[in-house]
């Protein structure tokens, strides 16, 4: 994929001047800098670890280790 972007002036300078300083093509370093800000998904979850997760609960539940529904979304730190 090629993206094309017109910086201004000022802001490309300031790219380019970083770059340089950290001895990078300017395209890797743009890069390197969004990669940063990307969220990742939340719901990027291997799906083993969710089915581990949802074996120790049902394991849980076997053993009588449950709470009831109101309390799980009781949380101290928000005193």
């Amino acid at each position: 994929m090629q993206i094309t972007i017109d910086l201004p002036h000022d802001l490309q300078a300031s790219l380019i001047k970083q770059a340089t300083q950290l001895n990078l093509p300017l395209e890797t370093f743009i890069l390197q800098a969004l990669q940063q800000i990307v969220v990742l998904d939340p719901d990027d979850t291997p799906k083993a670890e969710v089915l581990a997760g949802l074996y120790r609960a049902l394991e849980d539940v076997k053993a009588g280790r449950i709470s009831p529904v109101e309390t799980l979304w009781d949380d101290d730190s928000d005193a």
